[in-house]
């Protein structure tokens, strides 16, 4: 068959085919097109012909709320840290470097927005009013979760790389579905305000199918959905050059939807960035891929050693690029901020840090057998009988298991006689 002859695509020739190619790249999906940037690391700010105007719908106020969240939240992150290595909690997964792609995205949200993280989205948390000690009782163990996700429209973290993208989708397009519904109802319920869903993933996530396939149904049902990928450049120890040769936004066209790369290290395009991506999501036009160019400087756990595969002098290059520094320079030099301002932020950071260590202290130690009870809604026999010989195998390891004429001695088929 030669060339001539090749099968035509399902929208060749045609005017949708030219619409979505259009819509793609109207927003940055040229893969020469740099990416957003507002506030250069030198504290100074610049100007983007599309983003610019979102940028001056920030007051005083709002951006010094930024730098407060930012710096409560790293604080948190360091107590956090020193708490594991106390033995406090089993795990941790530092987010120090990624504030201002966190905190700008989360601060774009609106209540009635649904977001699904992944299992780093501390800063996105504290944006959504989710309690920081409550946040800490899953990696303590002694929680599937810790908040309840229908308060704030903050999902619980997925530890299954991807898993939540899916999900993410499904939940978007059931909102797209009660919204029609509410519109065909009447005015009254019309009248109440759309929501979108947003769903964050790393890097590393993005080469997982569920990426592909969640951003497969959100452009064919045209799901109110932004896809936040957190471009950190290391997946554990895999750098993202392995994981793409373009620029992870640029996966969207393929999708049919606009893809943005935005300076993940610069608050005010983030958030510009993100603001625009959900009014577009929520008015149905088109979900939005946005990848956050930026940097993880700790280690990806606190299994982690990030000096087995890269070296200091990369992490002393995005050091310079720091969120927090970049916001307080523009904050200072426009005279926005002063000195008592960032001594109270130091404050309530230190009484932040105060609170999730007295509240973990209080926790107690979590209590296996909590597994066995949530396996199953009701009780089941399998898990009854393990149990029963988890109990025995437990009381083995007690103060006086081996005292006793009988002790150690076993029946024939290996059980312990007592």
């Amino acid at each position: 068959m030669g060339a001539t002859h090749l099968p035509a695509t399902e929208f060749d020739g045609t005017g949708v085919d030219d619409q979505l190619e259009a819509q793609a790249e109207a927003v940055l999906g040229d893969p020469d097109v740099p990416m957003v940037q507002l506030l250069r690391p030198d504290g100074t700010l610049g100007t983007d012909p599309v983003f610019s105007a979102y940028a001056e719908r920030l007051d005083a106020g709002k951006l010094r709320g930024f730098y407060a969240d930012m710096a409560k939240i790293r604080r948190f992150d360091v107590e956090a840290t020193a708490l594991q290595r106390q033995g406090q909690l089993a795990l941790w997964v530092p987010l120090t470097g990624q504030e201002a792609a966190q905190i700008g995205s989360g601060r774009a949200s609106q209540p009635q927005d649904y977001i699904f993280p992944t299992y780093r989205e501390h800063g996105v948390a504290l944006t959504r009013d989710v309690d920081l000690a409550e946040l800490l009782r899953q990696f303590r163990g002694v929680s599937n979760g810790g908040w309840n996700p229908k308060d704030t429209n903050f999902h619980l973290y997925t530890l299954v790389l991807a898993a939540q993208t899916p999900h993410a989708v499904g939940y978007a397009m059931g909102i797209q579905r009660d919204q029609k519904r509410a519109a065909a109802a009447g005015p009254d319920a019309a009248r109440q305000p759309k929501a979108a869903v947003m769903v964050y993933f790393g890097d590393g996530a993005s080469s997982e199918g569920d990426v592909h396939e969640s951003m497969v149904f959100a452009s064919s049902f045209n799901a109110p959905v932004v896809f936040f990928c957190q471009n950190n450049h290391w997946a554990i120890s895999v750098p993202t050059a392995v994981q793409t040769r373009i620029p992870l936004s640029n996966r969207a066209k393929g999708y049919g939807f606009p893809g943005i790369r935005v300076d993940g290290n610069d608050v005010i395009a983030v958030h510009a960035v993100t603001e625009w991506a959900l009014e577009r999501a929520r008015e149905g036009k088109s979900p939005v891929l946005i990848e956050a160019f930026t940097y993880r400087v700790g280690a990806h756990t606190t299994a982690d050693d990030p000096t087995k595969y890269r070296g200091s002098d990369e992490e002393a290059q995005w050091r310079a690029k720091d969120p927090l520094e970049r916001l307080e320079k523009y904050l200072r030099a426009e005279g926005l901020a002063d000195d008592a301002f960032f001594d109270q932020v130091k404050a309530d950071g230190d009484d932040l840090a105060a609170y999730v260590r007295r509240t973990i202290h209080d926790l107690g130690s979590p209590d296996i057998r909590t597994a066995f009870a949530n396996t199953y809604a009701e009780a089941h026999p399998l898990v009854a009988e393990e149990l029963a010989w988890f109990e025995e195998y437990s009381a083995g390891f007690e103060p006086d298991a081996g005292q006793g004429a009988d002790a150690g001695q076993h029946d024939t088929d290996g059980a312990v006689r007592r």
